[in-house]
């Protein structure tokens, strides 16, 4: 067993501020991947080998989302590590998502290096930059203060190694180079940090060990969610039999996708709190009043959106992919509503659910997808149901003035002067107008029934084409 405890890291900072480019510069200068020539796997975290004082040591990264939507993802990322790595461009400065992830920073209490990115610009400012931290109470070394600020160029490979060394450097500052070995027979403790389904290879999972270790074979639980370890990987293709502390191992062997940000105990070691666990969890049914089947289009989107339900909301079922028949009817026979999130909705869906009478709707705002949740819990649940109007084709074009009119033939339901509309050409959703003007020749109409054939002007003109169907709906 290495000696050394390997500091977790979390790279945290603005959305395109440069922090997978810098982790991936990181994983190039990974010596066990020049010695060993590994593959690096996808697993949500990356472990690195590297010289320092003459000694091989490792570093395990985590990556966070950088979307403001996904705070929480960041929170869970801050958690989980050791040591913080605030990315900061040096072209553009402390952004929204900078201020949020110092916020993270502050309250984890984890020692942080502030990584100035775009040394190699020439519209850098890195003084400037450090100015705007001072006034985010950084309190940055040479300007007062005892945070380690370095600049780095991914680009080009400027202060790469300097920033490993530092980062070992601040480990050991803050005497956290332990012996593993007082840890070994600790329980258990792993959260995990991604997680998915894999349509060959089944439910998979990211977890970091934190104390004890996680072998093939053994019995876990994380989130409610049972398994028996089949698989342990490393991001290098590097299978173990055994994780240690540090670690950041991809496992195979859930029955079921385990929540993102969930810790990993030993069914043998953590039985007792597992059923502490459960009885809480029934506590909080009983506050629940709103029943929800919810789907995303990633396991990221679907883990920012739970953690920021409201308490009252029992979730039923969550998963990610197209919204089905069989989802609607679980949802009528629960009477619980379907909301989605990035999903392309089938007309016939949208149809089948306005007919069953089951609140369906997609989003592309968490926020909004929040905001009418809360509505819903208030009383106000008609706000979410997304009515459909009527569908037509559109079957010739006409230029009229600036603009161009779209000849269609209602299908089903009516068109009317006023109504939203969504165009779709196969399966995928062209994009959103309005009706401004209905006419039949050159008759002004408020709206035309089911086989009429009209014309229509829409605002904003869409790149529409012969055959695209038209969806009217509130």
């Amino acid at each position: 067993m290495n000696t050394f405890i390997p500091p977790v890291v979390s790279v945290l900072g603005h959305v395109d501020h440069g922090k997978t480019t810098l982790l991936d510069a990181i994983r190039k200068s990974n010596i066990a991947e020049r010695e060993h020539g590994g593959i690096t796997q996808k697993i949500g975290a990356s472990s690195v080998e590297v010289l320092h004082d003459g000694n091989k040591r490792n570093i395990t990264f985590i990556d966070t989302p950088g979307h403001e939507a996904f705070s929480k993802m960041r929170g869970r990322g801050s958690q989980v590590a050791d040591i913080g790595l605030l990315i900061v461009s040096s072209v553009d400065g402390v952004m929204p998502q900078t201020k949020e992830s110092i916020e993270l920073l502050k309250k984890s209490e984890i020692p942080y290096i502030v990584v100035l990115t775009k040394s190699d610009s020439p519209e850098k400012n890195p003084e400037k930059v450090k100015q705007q931290l001072t006034r985010e109470n950084i309190m940055l070394e040479g300007y007062g203060g005892d945070v380690p600020v370095i600049e780095v160029s991914a680009r080009n490979n400027t202060n790469i190694k300097e920033l490993l060394d530092l980062i070992l450097l601040v480990w050991e500052i803050k005497n956290q180079t332990k012996s593993p070995k007082n840890l070994e027979n600790q329980p258990l403790n792993a959260i995990v940090i991604e997680s998915k389904l894999d349509p060959k290879s089944g439910p998979k999972a990211t977890v970091v060990i934190k104390s004890g270790k996680l072998s093939v074979k053994d019995i876990v639980n994380a989130g409610g969610i049972q398994g028996k370890i089949r698989s342990l990987l490393l991001d290098a293709g590097k299978i173990l039999q055994t994780a240690n502390i540090g670690d950041a191992v991809e496992v195979l062997g859930f029955e079921k996708v385990p929540p993102v940000g969930s810790v990993v105990i030993n069914e043998k070691e953590g039985a007792a709190s597992a059923g502490v666990s459960e009885i809480k969890k029934e506590a909080q049914r009983e506050d629940q009043t709103l029943s929800l089947i919810l789907i995303a289009d990633t396991f990221g989107s679907l883990e920012a959106i739970i953690q920021s339900l409201p308490k009252e909301v029992h979730l039923l079922t969550q998963k990610t992919g197209d919204v089905s028949e069989a989802d609607i009817l679980f949802a009528k026979s629960t009477g619980a509503i379907v909301l989605s999130f990035n999903i392309r909705l089938k007309p016939d869906i949208l149809k089948f659910a306005q007919t069953e009478k089951v609140l369906l709707k997609n989003y592309t705002i968490i926020y909004e997808m929040l905001d009418e949740i809360g509505q819903v819990i208030e009383g106000k649940a008609l706000a979410l149901m997304e009515q459909i109007f009527g569908t037509a084709k559109i079957q010739a074009t006409f230029p009229f003035e600036k603009s161009t009119v779209l000849g269609i033939i209602v299908l089903d339901g009516r068109i009317a002067k006023g109504d939203k509309i969504r165009i779709i050409r196969g399966e995928d959703v062209v994009g959103e107008s309005s009706i401004v003007s209905l006419r039949q020749g050159k008759n002004v109409m408020s709206k035309a029934e089911k086989g009429t054939e009209a014309g229509i002007l829409i605002t904003p003109l869409l790149d529409f084409t012969i055959g695209d169907m038209i969806l009217s709906h509130s």
